[in-house]
């Protein structure tokens, strides 16, 4: 549809979300996922439009009363207007966009193998809410499984030269020779097309040895441990199956990893569960005490009906805890130095790269997930579920099923989510969290969206206020991967 010309248009503000950061005013615009700071001209036109719809000339002549000259109070109109910073017309909302036919993927997670000596309650894969069918599959992949995974990988992502493989469990090392396997013919069948294959894995640390620890360090395999703070919030249920926890056989294994794996940073991953809470207290022990690099937060997936769902009281309270340790991020940023509360650079990542999501994350687009039997999921999640799968690796996605996949997660689906400011970050929430809290991948994840909104807001506050005072600071998140 043609733009009507100036002189006929009748403005009102777009969609946007305003913050402060460091003294500056910004806009957050929602429809290109951009930020936008206001210098003085640009805010008071904003102000001008706050009240009601005003015709242009009308506009103009409020613009020149407060002393902008004709031709600047012009130009900035039709900047404000090309930025969507003011709209004028109808609105006609875009027609919903497909997911495309085919992406090329980026990353493949192996879940080497379905077991795990744990027995976390909390276990998305086989805890009380699991998803996982994994009756009469193999227990463990083999090598003729992992290496269809990685030819499959290196032909579905034709034009990325760099791609990855993040293995993942039940418990990872549990299968450590394969996984070793692995890395080597990945490697090798890498190089010979040209092209380069990143690792990383996921693991409860409780078998690590030092000769595991060379090898991932020797092969710059990134390192996530499962990990829930000190002893005793750690063993409330991260437990062995006959109850016991934990802590004291991984504390000792945590030290000797960070200490020998010298080649990338490890980091530390919480899940948070009612009674254990305490974001500052279990950042400061994992980050300070044991040395992880980075200390990312998620509070658990479950159904709300579960003893260690954490309550609206508790989430609120780890809301107020995560803006603590922004706060000290941003003190840290401001000096040019790094803090490690991942949550934080996860999200000013996606601030800096413009990031406006048609899908929560890349679950059956960028990213697929194989299990022990071969079968492909949309991420490492639904490994193992019947109800989920997307093929095998051994005759390749099943297009049809992947698209329904697709279509019911993409944004134009999730109505509650077309008049939210935050929905190019968030679009709509996890697919798995979706699927266990209300039985469908694609429902809005309605009981977070308070909780959203309030922590992009912090987060767009640490990003305005570094902008302002440190900026090159944010140079190193332009190729941050966070997956």
């Amino acid at each position: 549809m043609t733009a009507a010309p100036a002189a006929a248009r009748n403005y009102r503000l777009g969609e946007f979300h305003t913050f402060e950061g460091g003294g500056s005013r910004f806009l957050y615009l929602v429809p290109a996922g951009a930020i936008f700071e206001l210098d003085e001209a640009a805010a008071t036109l904003i102000d001008l439009l706050s009240d009601a719809e005003t015709p242009h000339d009308q506009l103009l002549t409020d613009l020149a009363a407060r002393g902008l000259a004709p031709e600047d109070a012009e130009q900035l109109i039709e900047e404000m207007f090309y930025a969507r910073a003011i709209v004028a017309g109808p609105s006609v909302p875009a027609p919903p966009q497909n997911a495309p036919a085919v992406f090329p993927l980026q990353t493949l997670v192996l879940n080497l193998t379905n077991q795990c000596n744990l027995s976390c309650q909390y276990c998305y894969e086989f805890g009380e809410d699991k998803v996982a069918t994994p009756e009469g599959k193999p227990k463990f992949m083999d090598f003729d499984t992992a290496r269809a995974s990685v030819d499959f990988l290196l032909e579905q992502s034709a034009g990325r030269r760099a791609i990855h493989i993040t293995f993942f469990g039940g418990e990872t090392l549990m299968n450590f020779p394969l996984l070793k396997q692995v890395v080597a013919y990945a490697n090798q069948q890498a190089a010979a097309q040209g092209r380069t294959i990143d690792f990383s894995l996921t693991t409860n640390a409780t078998l690590l040895t030092p000769d595991i620890i060379g090898f991932l360090s020797e092969h710059h395999i990134g390192v996530t441990v499962s990990m829930d703070g000190p002893k005793e919030m750690h063993d409330q249920l991260r437990v062995f199956a006959n109850g016991r926890g934990s802590y004291d056989i991984i504390e000792p294994r945590v030290r000797a990893l960070i200490q020998g794996h010298r080649t990338r940073p490890i980091t530390a991953r919480v899940t948070l569960t009612s009674g254990v809470t305490d974001v500052l207290r279990i950042y400061r022990h994992l980050k300070h005490d044991l040395g992880f690099h980075e200390v990312g937060f998620a509070p658990v997936t479950t159904s709300p009906n579960r003893l260690y769902a954490i309550n609206e009281r508790g989430m609120d309270s780890v809301l107020d805890q995560f803006q603590a340790l922004a706060r000290e991020y941003l003190e840290f940023a401001l000096r040019g130095e790094l803090h490690g509360f991942s949550n934080v650079s996860d999200t000013l990542a996606e601030l800096c790269q413009g990031v406006n999501k048609s899908h929560p994350c890349g679950a059956a687009l960028g990213l697929l997930g194989v299990g022990p039997s071969g079968d492909i999921a949309p991420c490492h999640r639904f490994v193992d579920s019947d109800a989920h799968a997307l093929g095998h690796i051994s005759t390749g996605v099943d297009r049809a099923k992947q698209g329904e996949f697709l279509r019911r997660g993409h944004i134009d689906s999730k109505y509650e989510c077309h008049t939210c400011w935050a929905r190019p970050l968030c679009a709509g929430g996890c697919h798995h969290e979706a699927y266990v809290h209300y039985g469908d991948t694609g429902h809005p994840n309605l009981h977070y969206c308070d909780w959203i909104r309030g922590w992009t807001d912090t987060c767009l506050r640490i990003y305005g206020a570094i902008s302002a005072r440190n900026p090159g600071f944010l140079q190193q998140f332009a190729e941050r991967k966070a997956l």
